[in-house]
C-alpha cells in the first residue's frame, strides 16, 4: 500500500499539554507513520463542555501506510498508553483530556463508519480554533 497522505489534530488540556502532545507525536511516528509537518501551537477554550483548563492544539501532517480503521486503532491506542480513560465516542460527552488525537482528512477520501468520519465534518466547518490550525493544511 502507497503512502496515504492524513491531516491530524493533537489537543491536550491536563498535565503538561506541550509535551503530551510532543510524545503522541513520537509514538506516532514510532508507529511507522512519518510526520511531515507539525503547525504552531494553539490555545483554546474548551469546545461544547466546560472546564476551567485550556487547550494546547496543533496540527499536523503526516504519511502513512496504515488504512483508516488501522489508523484510527493506532492512535486510540496511544491516547489510551498515554493515560486517556473518557473516549468521547464511547462516553458521548466530552470531558478534560491528557491527549486527543482526530483524523481531519485521509487523501481526498469520504468514509462513514460506527467508529470513524472522514472529513472530520466538525473540525472543518464549526469549530474556530481548527479552522486556524488547519488553514495551512487544507
Amino acid at each position: 500500500m502507497s503512502q496515504q497522505k492524513v491531516v491530524l489534530l493533537l489537543g491536550s488540556n491536563l498535565g503538561e499539554q506541550k509535551k503530551n502532545i510532543e510524545l503522541a507525536l513520537q509514538k506516532i511516528s514510532e508507529a511507522g507513520n512519518n510526520i511531515s509537518q507539525v503547525s504552531e501551537f494553539l490555545m483554546s477554550d474548551p469546545v461544547e463542555f466546560v472546564s476551567s483548563n485550556i487547550f494546547c492544539n496543533i496540527a499536523a501532517i503526516i504519511f502513512t501506510h496504515l488504512s483508516p480503521i488501522q489508523l484510527l486503532d493506532c492512535i486510540k491506542n496511544i491516547e489510551v498508553e498515554m493515560g486517556r480513560i473518557n473516549d468521547s465516542k464511547v462516553s458521548g460527552s466530552y470531558t478534560d483530556r491528557i491527549i486527543d488525537i482526530d483524523i481531519i482528512k485521509y487523501n481526498e477520501l469520504n468514509f462513514k463508519s460506527e467508529r470513524l468520519e472522514i472529513p472530520h465534518k466538525k473540525h472543518l466547518f464549526e469549530r474556530d480554533f481548527s479552522r486556524v490550525l488547519l488553514k495551512d493544511f487544507i
